[in-house]
């Protein structure tokens, strides 16, 4: 990858994207946006990768959110071009890819660490991992979705109390709350979430795709994509389909016979 601290290994049908900056708690900068970026094309792109896990380096951190130093002399404009929307545009694609995506949270989960987690299909957390949105104790607000993707997860009502309180969430109540789907020891959290990718990868693949498209249309992600696409992937099965190209390529009027 262009980005040391964004890396992307590939097993078989099981690609894995780590944030490989523990010593900063894996916080995010500005290339490292562009190497995720990267990530998801190449993955979306791959027709031999089935599952995706996204994890972070370390035993802290999967990460804390965007690194500070990199955006607090920003200006205004700056900061709405190179980070909230350049941070929308890059999770979008996440939450969009093609393949499902497990989450591994090894550790913090807090602010844009927290909405990257969540732009994943699946989150498997570690006992000590701990969740938060703490943007309001720098006088910021949450940028990348937090205060979107969260709410349909866990509700209106409990999205306010973390984004408000800034109070951190453990991963038993992140459970219970519905935020994460599994809670493992920090010990077992990798082989856990290999375990479940490989059993996932069993699967038929297309329609495991399709799945994820349906339901993040459902919830009102990329809605209109998802329906032209799979519309437009059944209009190409039909006879009319293989006519209309024939009597182009002919130059001659189709004879259509609605099958």
């Amino acid at each position: 990858m262009a980005d040391p601290f964004v890396q992307l290994q590939r097993d078989g049908d099981v690609a894995t994207v780590t944030l490989a900056r523990p010593a900063k708690l894996n916080s995010l900068t500005p290339a490292m946006l562009d190497a995720l970026e990267q990530c998801a094309r190449e993955l979306d792109a791959d027709t031999q990768v089935r599952i995706v896990i996204l994890t972070g380096g370390g035993d802290k951190a999967f990460c804390v959110g965007a690194d500070i130093n990199e955006w607090a002399a920003l200006q205004p404009l700056d900061m709405w071009r190179r980070w909230v929307r350049r941070g929308h545009q890059v999770f979008d694609q996440w939450a969009r890819l093609r393949q499902p995506v497990i989450v591994a949270i090894n550790g913090h989960a807090f602010g844009g660490g927290l909405e990257l987690a969540l732009t994943g299909d699946i989150r498997v957390a570690a006992e000590s991992a701990q969740f938060a949105l703490p943007e309001a104790s720098i006088a910021t607000c949450p940028g990348w979705s937090g205060t979107q993707r969260l709410v349909q997860l866990v509700g209106a009502s409990r999205a306010k109390y973390l984004a408000l309180s800034g109070r951190r969430l453990s991963a038993a109540d992140a459970l219970s709350d519905g935020l994460v789907h599994e809670v493992v020891a920090a010990a077992t959290l990798r082989e856990r979430s290999l375990e479940l990718a490989r059993e996932m990868a069993t699967k038929a693949p297309v329609s495991l795709q399709l799945t994820k498209q349906l339901i993040n249309a459902a919830a009102g992600e990329d809605q209109a994509a998802t329906l032209e696409a799979i519309a437009g992937a059944l209009a190409a099965t039909t006879d009319d389909a293989a006519e209309g190209i024939g009597s182009f390529r002919e130059k001659r009027a189709p004879r259509y016979l609605g099958r």
